[in-house]
């Protein structure tokens, strides 16, 4: 490139850098490379005279310099670009087990330990220690990866939803520990290729009452506050309580009177009614029986013995 002899610039990165002090003109032209050139640094043409072996060597020194200053920092960038992935590796898996973010410190400290010992005759061993030591693993900075994490993962799902050429729902609604309803709501998405895929949409607290006009005013909220687009629904399931399926007030019921709702496909499981049959049938005599085996077998050792010997000759796994 003749700029390089006659004005000391070069072209790097889509970029136009001055080979001496390194300032990037904005718009490349012969016109405004030469001007700075001129401007900047004329004693130039005095020190190292044009088309001169020496102006030469001087180029070709400032371009290795340049190329040594970009490679610096190119591996800087690497290596804090592998600390931030490892870290949101570790975040995860932390997440993906349930443990407590401040683990991430502990998890840390195993690293080094393990490393001291696993990479002893390793000659980059300073170096891998001071990788691992580099590693973010705070409370903090493991919680400010989950809350990345899960936000691109809601990005994800928003935008599968979006993309997909119809979804069904399914809602279910139980108690947790601190006595709160939750409704859960799940999504099964199909594609225009004809591939699926079932997301956990969201969960909805019921702060109160969990009737079916409480359930529909709920996910009507979550609707229009997301803007789901309900046009694409063709089928609700739901377990069989008459909060979901009752004929005048169920949840399905509300979603057919209202306007926003296409029509749709609606199904429904039996485990709410085999809880309700599991109540009525009367299992006392036959529990009574299981319950005096059992103690039987295990109040004497030679019961026991006994026992697992005819477990082990019917191929039966005690």
């Amino acid at each position: 490139m003749e700029w390089e002899v006659d004005f000391f610039f070069t072209m790097s990165f889509s970029k136009c850098i001055c080979l001496i002090c390194q300032s990037v003109i904005a718009i490349p032209k012969k016109g405004n490379v030469e001007r700075h050139f001129r401007t900047v640094h004329k004693n130039y043409d005095t020190d190292f005279p044009p088309k001169s072996e020496l102006r030469k060597r001087r180029v070709k020194e400032l371009k290795s310099q340049l190329s040594g200053q970009q490679s610096f920092f190119s591996q800087l960038t690497s290596k804090a670009k592998a600390a931030t992935e490892a870290s949101f590796r570790v975040s995860h898996l932390i997440v993906k087990n349930k443990k407590s973010f401040q683990d991430g410190e502990m998890v840390k400290e195993a690293f080094v330990e393990a490393a001291d010992s696993l990479f002893r005759d390793f000659k980059n061993k300073p170096e891998i220690l001071s990788s691992i030591k580099a590693l973010q693993l705070s409370r903090s900075t493991v919680t400010r990866r989950s809350e990345a994490m899960a936000v691109d993962l809601t990005q994800q799902l928003w935008k599968d939803i979006t993309d997909c050429e119809c979804f069904s729902l399914q809602l279910d609604e139980s108690t947790d520990a601190s006595d709160t309803a939750q409704l859960c709501i799940f999504i099964r998405m199909v594609f225009n290729d004809m591939t699926a895929k079932e997301e956990l949409l969201t969960v909805l607290p019921m702060k109160e009452h969990t009737r079916g006009e409480d359930i529909f005013q709920s996910f009507k909220n979550f609707m229009e506050k997301t803007r789901l687009p309900v046009c694409k629904l063709v089928s609700i399931t739901t377990d069989g309580a008459p909060a979901m399926v009752g004929r005048s007030n169920g949840f399905i019921a509300k979603c057919r009177e209202d306007d926003a709702f296409p029509d749709f496909l609606n199904y429904h499981c039996i485990i709410h009614q085999q809880a309700l049959c599991a109540k009525m049938l009367n299992m006392k005599e036959i529990m009574d029986v299981a319950t005096k085996i059992a103690c039987s077998i295990r109040a004497r050792s030679l019961q026991r013995r006994l026992f697992r010997a005819h477990l082990e000759n019917a191929d039966c796994e005690p």
